[in-house]
């Protein structure tokens, strides 16, 4: 008698080859979420109803590239959660996550002591969340009409001109 078993997760191939196509569906998303304004301003708040605030901080800007985070500001302590960080690439028009807490944000995950297998599980994961979030925001009213300039203290001040 034979046995078969059903595979629950594609297998890591199938997913790497998928990764693209996901990669640019969460950047169609972020761009009816995120405002033309991510060009001018690292730090902008969108408020919807009395659910929390969304925050998006830029981390870094390069010319092809936007290093952004994105989270909810939650309760009286302001804490970010679930805090993704997102890498934008505007000239490919595609956008990966790179985590979910602040201190993976940065952290590399490559190198040899782990396997492809899990890079490429874990990727689709994130991304796959990301995505699934985003479209969630965008259901809920965010938008790039209601992403505002933050008035975080930790933003760098705009520079005011005096009128004539």
């Amino acid at each position: 008698m034979l046995t078969t078993t059903r595979q629950i997760q594609p297998s890591s191939r199938i997913l790497a080859r998928r990764l693209p196509e996901l990669h640019s569906a969460l950047y169609r998303a972020l761009n009816v979420l995120l405002p033309d304004a991510l060009a001018e301003c690292d730090h902008l708040v969108s408020r919807v109803g009395d659910g929390p605030e969304l925050y998006l901080e830029v981390i870094e800007r390069h010319p092809y590239t936007t290093f952004a985070r994105l989270s909810y500001i939650i309760g009286a302590e302001r804490s970010h959660n679930p805090n993704a960080h997102v890498r934008i690439y505007h000239d490919a028009a595609m956008a990966e996550a790179t985590a979910f807490s602040p201190q993976q944000g940065i952290q590399r995950f490559a190198g040899p002591e782990l396997a492809i297998n899990g890079l490429v599980a874990r990727s689709w994961r994130l991304n796959r969340a990301l995505l699934k979030w985003v479209d969630y925001l965008i259901a809920q009213g965010h938008g790039a009409d209601t992403m505002r300039p933050s008035g975080d203290s930790t933003a760098p001040a705009a520079a005011v001109t005096p009128e004539a």
